[in-house]
């Protein structure tokens, strides 16, 4: 009997072992300004591995589930975004420090000449351009397209996706379904969500996604999203149009 519970014992420790040893543990450090040596607050961590993210408290501290060579990234307006590789020595350490450097804004000068504005608002809002981007509807269809007389290929990438949108969506995500799977992981994290909402860039959907800026814009060309929408949207309502278009992609993928 004494041996037989010896036994348990060991099976179970083993498999805590396995499990400890395969499976997330929480890191914990503290990000700091590279120029003053303070912590930073609010800074947005991001597992890009995981698809979850964290920000930093008032003492710059921060904890995050995360395995070995997990890849983490680090995003605070007005410092230059980092990449991390987790190793071994940041789970047993506690005062792991994390630099960010903070960027330099040289102001631009300012042209106004080409909207030729006066002063004058009643003037001005004349000669404001505008944004000829228009949505359309069509019936049977869950998804509205964008077009607009600066863009001439609109109406063509409309029939395009009407006659044939499940060859259309299949070269568009076909060839990257593991990137496009973190989109809902994305989505459904609010730390991410949060981050996403405030960065114009691309930048860490580039990261998340593990795609290039080009490859953003071909989706949304080709998934009938404007230039104005492209141009002018944040993070997040980019994300949410690659995942609409996904979504249509994976219910007429079944289909088929």
């Amino acid at each position: 009997m004494r041996i037989f519970i010896v036994g348990v014992f060991c099976l179970f420790s083993l498999l805590g072992w396995a499990q400890d040893d395969s499976g997330l543990e929480t890191i914990k450090a503290v990000v700091k300004n590279a120029q003053t040596g303070t912590p930073m607050e609010s800074v947005h961590v991001v597992n890009l591995n995981q698809v979850v993210g964290t920000i930093t408290n008032d003492n710059g501290e921060f904890a995050i589930s995360a395995a070995v060579n997990d890849t983490l990234y680090f995003s605070y307006l007005g410092f230059k975004s980092q990449k991390v590789r987790v190793t071994n020595d940041m789970f047993k350490f506690e005062n792991t420090e994390i630099s960010l450097t903070e960027l330099a804004y040289a102001l631009e000068e300012v042209i106004v000449r080409p909207y030729q504005l006066t002063g004058y608002l009643e003037i001005d809002v004349k000669n404001l351009p505008i944004n000829n981007a228009y949505q359309y509807s069509i019936s049977g269809l869950s998804v509205g397209y964008e077009g607009g007389n600066k863009n001439p290929s609109a109406v063509t990438k409309v029939l395009g996706a009407i006659l044939n949108p499940a060859d259309l969506l299949r070269n568009l995500f076909g060839k990257r379904p593991n990137q496009m799977r973190k989109l809902r992981q994305m989505k459904e994290d609010d730390q991410i969500r949060d981050l996403l909402a405030s960065k114009f860039d691309r930048e860490t959907l580039m990261e998340l996604l593990q795609l290039d800026k080009m490859d953003i814009q071909d989706i949304l060309n080709n998934c009938n999203y404007s230039q104005s929408f492209i141009t002018t949207a944040n993070d997040l309502q980019i994300l949410d149009a690659i995942s609409s278009c996904y979504e249509e992609f994976k219910v007429l993928n079944r289909k088929k």
